[in-house]
């Protein structure tokens, strides 16, 4: 997107965020109340049990995004947080569309850890850095996340200092 500094995407695994979820759901771009009933249904429907990573593997899926963006894609990445059930990854601007980032960042993990079974919800959220207070905001609001794993040597530090 023109003029952002940066993008913040998190990414949920499979089953952990249903419509109708007690945290907040969201459709057509509106964000709903919990709703147990919606949420029992769709758990219902769900053809495999959901999908959780094991502490000990979120600095192996966090080594398969990173060395998927920044090899694949030439992206630069500030800041990953791998959890048992989401991903948050900040990247500086690209010409790349959030979509096929997404998609090579799924596909990365599924490729590395060949699970036989989905593993990723579809879609994914995304929110645009437009200034460095935001930016940094969000770093260290994905570095909080990032408490029990270490960094990885593909992060890097924006060209410029916290405000």
């Amino acid at each position: 997107m023109a003029n952002s500094l940066g993008i913040m995407i998190t990414m949920t695994t499979y089953g952990t965020w249903l419509r109708g979820d007690q945290r907040g759901w969201v459709d057509n771009g509106q964000i709903l109340p919990a709703n147990p009933i919606i949420e029992e249904a769709d758990r219902k429907r769900m053809k495999h049990p959901l999908f959780l990573f094991e502490e000990g593997q979120f600095y192996e899926v966090g080594d398969f995004i990173g060395k998927s963006l920044t090899e694949r894609l030439n992206l630069r990445v500030w800041a990953l947080a791998v959890q048992s059930w989401h991903v948050h990854l900040l990247i500086g601007a690209t010409t790349h569309s959030v979509a096929d980032v997404v998609k090579c960042t799924k596909d990365s993990v599924r490729w590395g850890l060949r699970p036989n079974r989905p593993i990723w919800t579809e879609g994914y959220d995304k929110r645009f850095c437009f200034d460095e207070k935001t930016l940094w905001n969000r770093i260290h609001y994905i570095e909080k996340h990032n408490a029990n794993c270490k960094s990885w040597p593909f992060i890097e530090s924006p060209p410029f200092s916290p405000p």
